[in-house]
């Protein structure tokens, strides 16, 4: 499966705990990443310096279904069910 285009909702929805180019902390859930440009796209995809999580994310259907609010929300659901216990 492709990248929806002009969608950025895993780019957005999860939390990165790694660091990325101009976010040295990385970025917390329901954030732009910084490497999001205007039309959505990563500005470092394929670099070294993409967070492993990026790159280990993959389109899938259950994840992307058809639209971009659904990838937000399953996005968001998934980043609460995995928070670690208080």
């Amino acid at each position: 499966m492709d990248c929806r285009p002009d969608c950025g909702a895993c780019c957005i929805a999860p939390s990165i705990t790694s660091p990325i180019p101009g976010m040295p902390h990385g970025k917390p859930a329901g954030v732009r990443c910084i490497q999001l440009t205007d039309d959505l796209r990563c500005a470092i995809f394929g670099q070294p310096e993409r967070p492993h999580f990026c790159g280990g994310l993959q389109p899938e259907p259950a994840m992307c279904g058809t639209s971009r609010e659904h990838a937000i929300r399953w996005l968001g659901e998934l980043e609460q069910l995995t928070q670690p216990a208080p």
